[in-house]
């Protein structure tokens, strides 16, 4: 059990890495936390800082995720011996969640982190690189069809445990269990999305959309 608890620990002070933060610092110090939606991931940062600020930000939050469950479990650590009770499967999903709860939950910034997604994506870059295509295939369907960035990211995070539940158990049952539990997350950690989905005051990607939403007339521009 020591190995399962040194190296969960180690993912999460890698996923505790913000991507936005640390980019801001190399910018001189600017926090996008206290900008635009105040979360400190890919899309708030692509509205807020532009393009480069963004593609820093998404590399670092997935990089961390691909090295806490691809680099952390087979570290040779001088003062923890390989535990052969433990399950090398189970090892890596454990650091993969570490990762992900360490960016949400980030202990070098106050605890305030985003919402998850990009670094569970970089989890499955190990773990099931196949299921990206599938992911990205989601996601951007929805986001063609509804403009909701937070929407898209539920749906595709969805998608992964319901497609294993049907193609890949019983032999993938440690990372079905794994998607369902993170898909669960990420819906929870997007509720201030949905709340503003129904209230109707949610952002939009319009440029990206299919069916662009008719912008209603004024009074004054009708006949």
């Amino acid at each position: 059990m020591l190995e399962l608890g040194v190296k969960f620990l180690i993912s999460y002070f890698v996923g505790s890495l913000m991507g936005a933060l640390l980019v801001g610092k190399l910018l001189g110090g600017v926090d996008i936390r206290t900008m635009g939606s105040g979360n400190p991931g890919g899309t708030n940062a692509l509205r807020t800082q532009g393009a480069l600020f963004a593609l820093g930000v998404i590399i670092i939050d997935v990089g961390k995720g691909a090295v806490a469950a691809g680099v952390v479990p087979g570290l040779d650590l001088p003062f923890v011996a390989e535990d052969p009770a433990i399950s090398r499967d189970w090892l890596a999903i454990a650091c993969a969640w570490a990762a992900v709860f360490g960016h949400v939950w980030p202990v070098y910034h106050g605890f305030r982190g985003g919402k998850g997604m990009g670094t569970l994506i970089g989890t499955l870059i190990v773990l099931a690189p196949l299921l990206l295509i599938g992911v990205l295939a989601v996601f951007a369907s929805v986001l063609v069809l509804s403009g909701y960035v937070g929407l898209s990211t539920m749906t595709a995070a969805t998608a992964l445990p319901v497609w294993l539940a049907f193609t890949r158990l019983p032999e993938d049952q440690p990372l079905f269990i794994y998607l369902a539990v993170m898909a669960a997350c990420i819906i929870y950690w997007h509720r201030s999305n949905i709340q503003r989905m129904r209230e109707g005051v949610e952002n939009r990607q319009v440029k990206v959309m299919l069916f662009k939403p008719r912008v209603p007339q004024s009074n004054d521009e009708q006949p």
